[in-house]
């Protein structure tokens, strides 16, 4: 009977530690609201290739839990392989980083309202966003102007949008290299500068580089901007 006990209490604890959380550990909790079906996928990009890391059937509750452990801030994907006739499939892109971490959205509009809260790195990569989406707006603000008839058969008004849609241009590369500049403490400085200020002067992406702190820049995005400089050289 004492062995059977002490059986029971060993596997108890094997199966306690092996659920057992780390500082390491990413606890990802959330609610895709109205959604009766599908299949949500944590995925990663692990040398260039798209990773399912870990995979949940919905079945008429929206709610989801998955953990993950990682080493530091990184990107990470929510895909939504709806089961509603609905041929669009949707992808949130997020910084996942050690903690507990929250995703709350809808079914239908699934990567465009999506709520997130618990990662820092993630804070700071929808600051960067929401100022570059206002430039973003305004480019096309201008180009749908440039497309009118009093535009095209005007040179000189023409050549004013012109001058806008240039100068729109230069003035988010000044915010991005800005945001770089006063960020140097964030893991999602050096992403950011690889994928939205790649083709800015690499002098001012150097000054960015060297002004991270020593573990932004020793991170995987960090390592990526110094070699995608040391590749431009």
């Amino acid at each position: 009977m004492m062995k059977r006990i002490l059986f029971v209490l060993i596997v108890g604890l094997v199966a306690v530690s092996c659920e057992k959380s780390t500082e390491n550990t990413m606890t990802l909790t959330g609610n895709i609201k109205g959604l009766k079906k599908g299949t949500l996928y944590l995925q990663q990009f692990q040398d260039s290739t798209l990773v399912n890391l870990d995979s949940l059937e919905i079945k008429g509750d929206g709610n989801f839990s998955f953990s993950e452990e990682v080493e530091e801030p990184e990107i990470f994907y929510l895909y939504l392989q709806k089961e509603d006739n609905n041929d669009i499939n949707d992808r949130i892109t997020f910084f996942g980083e050690a903690g507990n971490i929250t995703i709350n959205t809808s079914w239908n509009t699934f990567d465009t309202n999506v709520e997130i809260s618990g990662s820092k790195s993630n804070d700071k990569m929808v600051e960067f966003y929401e100022m570059a989406s206002k430039f973003n707006i305004k480019e096309l603000q201008l180009a749908q102007q440039a497309s009118l008839p009093e535009y095209q058969n005007d040179s000189i008004a023409m050549d004013s949008i012109v001058t806008l849609m240039d100068q729109n241009t230069i003035n988010r590369y000044r915010y991005a290299l800005n945001f770089g500049l006063t960020n140097g403490s964030s893991f999602a400085t050096p992403y950011l500068m690889i994928t939205e200020a790649s083709e800015a002067n690499p002098k001012y992406l150097d000054s960015i580089y060297n002004n991270l702190d020593p573990e932004i820049a020793a991170s995987k995005y960090g390592k990526s901007l110094k070699a995608f400089l040391d590749g431009n050289d």
